[in-house]
């Protein structure tokens, strides 16, 4: 059994997907923008394109005549992903699923209006002046995201009047693809916010891993932990969720669903990602029997995956890059940061720097019923040890 895989989007998540693909002997591709990303690293292909111009994408496909696509990223024409399954590729985890979450006005508008999940009341704007109108609709304080983004790309927080203008430049500027609609989001009070890594399968029941807790500065995740603590009947509705869109959306593979969580009001969905998740780098501290990479390359491929064991406490922590540099970067700290047992340091690979960009991450465990704040606490001093110069 060996596939050929186009990974489109070879970053720190492709990079780990790889590997655990690899093992299962497979092929991969790997797919980026520029040269010497993180995946590039571990795969004798590659292969250097802008993968929002439909003809680099159809020339690509027929390159190598993948068996499978893993789109890793949300700057992609994912409308040809449905060509490409007519063709008989499959798309990971269906072209569909792809198509709605790499937009969040599609996947909102699925969870909301037609599966009926809770979510924070929400607006769409396309010109400044609706962009306005909106805010005065949704009220302040709000959240303002552009359409097409991820990992905190172009989000703002508007907390008064003062931030308005700011914010939609931000969202005009710092998306990841070039688009002028935003959405606005009433900004919930939450006492805490999961992911619910969810695995669909081909041949097997969905399974979900342990919630995951996660802490984010600027719209990106900064530390994320496992098991999160949450109350049985929200884990229950959140799982419940979590099933309702997945199988809305077909397809396999492994699903960051994110969630907020309010002691007084529930649980509400907040965003979907069809494909390993940030705050899913904690898995790879040993918290759970396969990390979420091993899962959705098992997911993929078709194999099975009889259960899912949380086997002990995991935190992980970013080591980010404090300003920017063409050059590739050197990392200082690694010997102080090991020092400390249980801990762990993952460098990414990635070939230049730029403030707040995302190099490496801490990882720290202990047994289970240790305690998650020591946990954490150790992973993020192991992430202050390691500078990125």
């Amino acid at each position: 059994m060996k596939r050929t895989i186009l990974l489109l989007g070879s970053g720190e998540l492709g990079k780990e997907f790889t590997i655990a693909a690899k093992r299962l002997g497979q092929r991969v591709v790997a797919v980026d923008s520029y040269d010497g990303a993180p995946a590039m690293h571990v795969t004798h292909e590659r292969e250097v394109i802008d993968m929002l111009n439909g003809d680099d994408l159809d020339r690509t496909v027929a390159k190598y005549g993948p068996d499978i696509i893993v789109p890793e990223i949300e700057a992609i024409r994912t409308e040809r992903f449905y060509d490409y399954e007519k063709q008989g590729i499959q798309v990971v985890p269906s072209a569909r699923a792809a198509n709605f979450t790499m937009n969040r006005k599609a996947i909102r508008d699925l969870a909301s209006k037609e599966l009926g999940l809770k979510t924070a009341r929400y607006a769409y704007a396309k010109t400044e002046e609706e962009f306005r109108e909106a805010i005065k609709k949704i009220g302040i304080p709000c959240v303002v995201k552009p359409l097409m983004s991820s990992s905190g790309k172009g989000q703002s927080y508007v907390r008064s009047e003062s931030d308005v203008d700011s914010a939609w430049e931000i969202a005009m500027t710092k998306a990841r693809a070039k688009q002028s609609e935003v959405i606005i989001e009433e900004f919930i009070s939450f006492d805490s916010e999961i992911t619910l890594l969810t695995v669909t399968q081909k041949n097997g029941r969905t399974l979900f891993c342990p919630p995951i807790g996660h802490r984010q500065e600027r719209g990106d995740y900064m530390e994320s932990w496992q098991p999160a603590e949450i109350r049985e009947e929200h884990l229950a509705e959140a799982q419940r969720m979590a099933d309702v869109v997945t199988r809305s959306l077909t397809g396999y593979g492994i699903w960051g669903v994110e969630f907020f969580l309010s002691q007084k009001d529930g649980v509400y969905f907040s965003e979907l990602s069809p494909r390993p998740h940030d705050t899913g780098m904690v898995t790879m501290s040993g918290s759970q029997n396969l990390t979420e990479f091993e899962l959705h390359a098992r997911a993929v491929l078709g194999l099975p995956i009889p259960e899912i064991m949380l086997e002990r406490v995991g935190a992980s922590a970013v080591i980010l890059a404090a300003e920017a540099s063409p050059n590739e970067p050197r990392y200082e700290g690694m010997e102080d940061a090991l020092a400390t047992s249980r801990v762990d340091i993952r460098i990414f690979g990635k070939p230049n720097t730029r403030k707040y960009r995302r190099m490496g991450v801490a990882l720290a465990h202990d047994k289970l019923g240790a305690s998650t704040d020591d946990v954490r606490k150790r992973a993020r001093e192991a992430a202050a040890k390691v500078k990125v110069m």
